[in-house]
């Protein structure tokens, strides 16, 4: 698996309503937040078994597949049956992650001998990665969900469990945009081959994994001491934020005030 990267200047994204709700890596402070969005998080039903499509039946998919795409980035099929291509993730992350500190930027080099560089300190640090940025992999048919997380973080240096985050499927439905969990065997090239090269009807998401309960024995002491770090920036932004409003707020019952005495009675 290859990793291409590229910022995203259009991409639009349904944007969630944060007010009083603020998100470990692991999930949310507040229960009822959750059931609040539960119309933009779809959970996957169970599917139906399905026999594997034949080898003739991907050579025709693929070959539709290619004539619909326009960016040169189709998919090639090998003599085994299996075949590669280009996937789109967008990065939908609220909160930092963790990183090595000290280190240089990994190489050319690095990333062909697949060195480590992660293992070479002890040392640590968060940061927020680019909310709107899109990570290019090339994967194959066999790659699985689990894969392409653990490849994305490998690519960032993030040394956070990769079980704190999840892949989603963003899809357009009856109008609406909604955001379908992957479970970590799906394969998304094949989902890719399904939908067709349009990032409009399908596209990837990576997001925080939201288990429903906060499992505090998974986070480390600097991990716990960061969130409350998190919070405190969070609270003080959402206390700056109230005071603003109710000062613009004060200032037109003010300006309200003085022209209502300034008019004859």
């Amino acid at each position: 698996m290859t990793v291409d990267s590229s910022m995203s200047s259009g991409y639009c994204s349904l944007e969630e309503e944060l007010e009083d709700c603020f998100f470990t890596a692991k999930t949310t402070f507040f229960k009822n937040v959750q059931s609040k969005h539960s119309a933009k998080n779809v959970s996957k039903p169970a599917e139906e078994l399905r026999r594997p499509p034949t080898l003739q039946e991907i050579k025709q998919q693929i070959a539709s597949y290619n004539s619909r795409e326009k960016n040169c980035l189709g998919m090639k099929l090998s003599e085994d049956g299996t075949y590669t291509g280009f996937i789109k993730v967008h990065l939908k992350l609220r909160r930092p992650v963790t990183v090595p500190a000290g280190i240089r930027p990994q190489s050319i080099y690095d990333a062909i001998k697949e060195v480590n560089l992660a293992a070479t300190t002890d040392k640590r640090t968060s940061f927020y990665l680019p909310l709107d940025a899109i990570k290019q992999l090339h994967i194959s048919s066999t790659t699985t969900v689990s894969e392409v997380i653990q490849g994305l973080l490998k690519k960032f240096m993030v040394v956070d469990n990769p079980q704190k985050f999840a892949l989603f499927k963003r899809i357009h439905k009856d109008g609406q945009v909604l955001f379908q969990k992957l479970s970590v065997a799906d394969c998304p090239l094949y989902l890719r081959l399904l939908a067709g090269p349009d990032t409009d009807v399908l596209s990837f998401v990576l997001k925080e994994n939201e288990t429903g309960e906060v499992e505090w024995d998974a986070f480390s002491i600097p991990e716990l001491q960061n969130f409350l770090t998190i919070l405190e920036k969070e609270e003080q932004d959402k206390i700056q934020q109230v005071q603003k409003k109710y000062d613009k707020f004060r200032q037109k019952l003010e300006e309200a005030l003085r022209e209502s005495q300034g008019q004859p009675g």
